[in-house]
């Protein structure tokens, strides 16, 4: 199989993989990013050589700032795997990032959602109940 087919295969294979919603951005390499969920739960970057999975993770640096910094799981060289062996260690590597980052989600205490850790407050609180909590007024 030609490296173009293989190429556009992948791009399939991430599409029907990750879950839903999936933003696809391309860089000024022609890297493709993929952010996969809602909220984020994978980070995919597919580049002419490698497939690298992630799971999302960010930091508030200010109130108003929200800056992603995904934590890397795995890296595949994807022309050096026959396609077998291919579509299996990427579908185990993007089960395994998207098992990690669900992980780290709480049940809000108030309302009972599942939360994930960049919008909890204090103790097991979401930012919408935290809003109610302290009385806050938008």
């Amino acid at each position: 199989m030609d490296t173009p087919e293989r190429y556009e295969q992948l791009i399939a294979f991430l599409g029907s993989q990750l879950p839903a919603p999936v933003d696809q951005d391309v860089d000024a390499d022609g890297d493709m990013q993929f952010v996969a969920g809602d909220p984020p739960e994978v980070v995919v970057v597919l580049t002419q050589s490698s497939v690298v999975v992630s799971e999302f993770r960010g930091i508030w640096e200010t109130p108003l700032k929200f800056v992603t910094r995904p934590r890397r799981v795995g890296v595949i060289k994807w022309r050096r795997l026959p396609e077998t062996a291919l579509w299996n260690a990427l579908g185990a590597l993007l089960k395994g990032a998207r098992q990690a980052r669900l992980a780290r989600f709480q049940v809000c205490q108030y309302c009972g959602q599942n939360t994930a850790p960049e919008w909890l407050h204090g103790d097991r609180v979401c930012q919408s109940c935290a809003n109610r909590q302290s009385g806050a007024v938008h």
